[in-house]
């Protein structure tokens, strides 16, 4: 095929990027499932939300044991979401609308439903022998080390045919990569190019420090925890090489190579685990590495306070070879944050603060769809469950179904609108009655909803300097409150966020004296109080 032009402009610096999972975003042919006709037939209400890009969850050809996260083939669309012209008409719309698109890429493991895994497990001498994480049992047939899987249990699954153990950090239909093999880097390299040619403006790299193991296999040493004990035997471990090599930057610099052959071209790192700070930065390092790594400070935090902004955002000061970082308050690996952060308060109040809070960030931002209705995490009964993780662990970790719940489009419509015409079948996972009130077509109406403060915190963002591309520093300000400034030029901007329940008297040097831009429950008229769970970006003083 000829190849299809990315969007024209360069990436702004600070771009605000909607997350959708096309499993549960719109039903176009009513089968129950999210396809890519269905993203494209809502692309026009994305753009009115004032977002610069789209990222989308994996497409691709796959079993669906881990819903795509299992790749069979990386260059192909799964029928479950369409076709390759699909996509390719997806991407032409959303270029002629503004929109970017980055895709998901899974480089450290496959489905064991892959060709390549397929050719490899067959024997020890074939083309591809080298291509997965193969090992010898010990001398007891036992698994070669002691790793865990993320999933649970021994990240090592016995193969007869070639006698030897394959590595899986995730589910045992997820055989790792040998990413260390050159000829798996190629491979990886062809697949970036093929999507690069069909027009994406960009990558997420999943689970990227998994890309690579430590090959003499040593084992894990424990962990240290405190009272709470784990529920998992992987965080029992301190993962030192299952994960994390030191080679894994070395790859991103040929991925970078590759991208850089291409205009505006952004990248972002998925880095997991308890200390990913260090990975983050080697993988963002100058101009040879990716383009930004994916925070997960307030992804799994139980609450939002001052503190944890600080400390987050003071991670990353903007060294001279430091990469702009990137926040997200929920995405679909993570419960939903006004049901972790917001417990026994007023939803629709506690959406606007985060909201405000996340979207005047210095860096990337990442909305999860749903987010910019205030939607709390769905309650999905056991029988309902589709998260393998979730039906393993039941319930000592609820899993993953709740954040990825069909998009309510209408309330009084079958399934909220998730399928269009009539629906034949319901949707993969349940539409949880709570969500239908705050479905996009109420708030549509309602200007004072949800929905419409986010488009004005997206086009203040857009619109200003400071917050797109500015310094940020912390002001003093009195417990449960957060006061930064944006600062870009002639530019100041002042952020002075609640998150305590109770009211607080304002302090003379953050109370407003120029323009409120925006606010979220703080009355104007009362300039000095500044209720519990409220906020407003201003005009600082000249």
């Amino acid at each position: 095929m000829s190849r299809i032009p990315q969007h024209p402009d360069p990436w702004p610096e600070g771009a605000a990027i909607y997350q959708i999972y096309p499993r549960s975003f719109r039903d176009s042919n009513s089968d129950g499932v999210g396809d890519l006709n269905g993203i494209s037939e809502k692309l026009d209400y994305v753009a009115s939300l004032g977002v610069d890009a789209i990222w989308l969850s994996p497409f691709f050809t796959s079993p669906m044991r881990d819903f795509g996260y299992d790749v069979a083939d990386y260059c192909d669309v799964d029928p479950l979401f369409g076709t390759l012209s699909d996509f390719d008409a997806l991407i032409e719309k959303a270029h002629r609308l503004g929109l970017k698109i980055i895709i998901d890429q899974v480089y450290s493991h496959t489905s064991d439903q892959h060709p390549w895994f397929q050719e490899s497990r067959q024997d020890r001498t074939n083309a591809k022998a080298d291509w997965y994480v193969w090992a010898d049992p010990k001398p007891d047939g036992s698994p070669p080390n002691n790793w865990m899987s993320v999933f649970g249990g021994v990240s090592w699954e016995w193969d007869a045919r070639r006698g030897q153990y394959y590595l899986h950090n995730f589910l045992v239909s997820q055989p790792d990569l040998n990413v260390h093999n050159a000829e798996v880097q190629d491979a990886l390299l062809k697949v970036t190019r093929f999507w690069l040619d069909r027009g994406v403006d960009g990558f997420r790299l999943d689970a990227l420090n998994f890309a690579m193991h430590d090959p003499q296999l040593r084992d894990n040493p424990p962990a240290k925890y405190g009272a709470k004990k784990p529920s998992r035997p992987f965080d029992f471990q301190d993962h030192l090489y299952n994960q994390s090599h030191a080679d894994i930057p070395k790859f991103l610099e040929r991925i970078r190579a590759v991208t850089d052959e291409y205009p505006n071209i952004f990248t972002v790192a998925e880095v997991v685990g308890p200390h990913p700070l260090d990975e983050m930065k080697a993988f963002t390092a100058g101009d040879k590495h990716l383009t930004t790594a994916y925070n997960f400070d307030f992804l799994y935090a139980d609450d939002l306070t001052p503190g944890l902004v600080k400390r987050s955002l003071s991670s990353w000061p903007g060294g001279p070879s430091e990469a702009l970082p990137s926040w997200a308050f929920s995405n679909h690996d993570a419960p939903r944050c006004i049901s972790r952060w917001a417990d026994g308060v007023d939803p629709k109040q506690a959406a606007k603060l985060y909201l405000l809070l996340l979207l005047s960030l210095r860096g990337y931002v990442f909305l999860y769809q749903g987010e910019e209705l205030g939607l709390p995490q769905a309650d999905v009964p056991f029988e309902a469950l589709q998260d393998p993780e979730a039906i393993a662990n039941w319930p000592a970790t609820l899993g993953r179904d709740g954040a990825r719940t069909p998009m309510p489009w209408e309330k009084a419509a079958k399934w909220g609108g998730f399928s269009s015409g009539v629906p034949q079948n319901p949707p993969w996972l349940p539409m949880d009655a709570r969500h239908l009130p705050l479905a996009a077509g109420v708030q549509e109406k309602d200007k004072g909803s949800v929905l419409n403060f986010t488009r004005a915190a997206l086009r203040l963002r857009r619109d200003s300097p400071a917050l797109r591309s500015g310094d940020l520093c912390f002001l003093d300000a009195p417990e449960d409150v957060l006061a930064f400034s944006r600062t870009h030029g002639e530019e100041r901007l002042i952020c002075v966020l609640n998150f305590g329940r109770k009211d607080c008297a304002m302090p003379d040097a953050l109370t407003p004296a120029h323009d409120v831009l925006l606010s979220a429950a703080y009355d104007q008229a009362s300039p000095r109080t500044l209720p519990g769970l409220s906020g407003f970006i201003a005009k600082s003083a000249p």
